[in-house]
């Protein structure tokens, strides 16, 4: 089953088009990142999604039901961690939970869950006395409460030092493996890189591009880069001869082939080797989604 679908999807702010046609699925199962730029559109987007906004145009589906005529039925199959949430300071973390689970009227205990996030031993304080990461890992848990068919999360590890946001990455999984979808959205692009099945680019309010990871190093002819640590620098390699190697550099012992081709890898390797050195170690680089997501976004490329 399809978790989310947009189709022409547009909003639009005294002339000012925030959102414009967006056709986007997602499907059951997956972790899908929804990146872009600040004012690019993404958290209007998630507000059409989740109808705290409504659109100009288009529609939107979560899980075949219509958020604007059904958004009760909605609401019970997903979790939330919104950007820019309100908590009540005077209340504390464990009856943030216990209003959470009476509202969706879930079999869930709220000491469960604190644990799982990490605020066992704050349970009890007023959220008010609670740092940035502390809150984000509370509206994490209360988003978790009812095991959602889908989790939406906005930046949900602003605030958390790296060991939280391990752990974030790690709960993300886990809510994957029992069979939820998750549809993330991050500027901590390694974090997306390590989780997501696919990611969609959106740029001046419109989506650029949708592919797997890979599949964006293919389309932007970025690739990867072999790097050999040979006993001594080769001459006369012919390396720039090999159909898909659209870089190379020697020198200090060292020779960086970049390949837009994964499968000229070992042709690399052995035409180091034919030109009389020895090969002592091998690595790969691969570019990196924060360079996939500058071309995307600071440069004209083909979706």
């Amino acid at each position: 089953m399809t978790a989310i679908e947009t189709r022409g999807l547009t909003k639009e702010y005294n002339g000012v088009t925030a959102v414009d046609s967006l056709s986007l699925t997602v499907e059951e199962g997956e972790i899908f990142g929804f990146l872009g730029p600040n004012g690019s559109g993404k958290s209007t987007t998630i507000n059409m999604l989740l109808d705290f906004v409504r659109p100009t145009r288009g529609t939107v589906s979560i899980f075949g039901l219509d958020p604007q005529s059904e958004s009760r039925s909605v609401r019970q199959h997903i979790g939330i961690v919104p950007e820019g949430y309100d908590l009540y300071d005077r209340l504390t973390a464990r009856k943030h939970l216990e209003f959470t689970v009476e509202m969706k009227d879930a079999a869930c205990d709220p000491a469960d869950i604190l644990e799982r996030v990490g605020l066992s031993g704050s349970a009890d304080r007023a959220v008010g006395g609670f740092s940035k990461g502390m809150r984000q890992r509370l509206a994490l848990g209360m988003a978790l409460v009812g095991r959602p068919d889908l989790l939406i999360l906005d930046e949900p590890s602003s605030g958390l030092d790296p060991n939280g946001a391990q752990e974030m990455r790690e709960i993300v999984m886990e809510e994957v493996d029992r069979g939820a979808t998750v549809f993330f959205s991050s500027h901590v692009l390694e974090q997306v890189e390590a989780i997501c099945d696919r990611v969609g680019i959106m740029r001046n309010g419109s989506l650029v591009t949708v592919d797997t990871i890979a599949g964006l190093r293919e389309a932007t002819g970025g690739g990867s880069t072999v790097v050999l640590s040979v006993d001594e620098n080769p001459t006369d390699h012919g390396l720039d001869e090999i159909d898909g190697v659209s870089a190379v550099t020697v020198g200090d012992g060292e020779v960086r082939v970049t390949c837009t081709d994964p499968g000229v890898k070992s042709s690399v390797i052995a035409t180091v080797e034919a030109a009389g050195v020895s090969v002592t170690d091998i690595s790969v680089e691969e570019e990196s989604l924060a360079d996939l997501f500058a071309e995307y976004t600071t440069q004209e490329v083909d979706a």
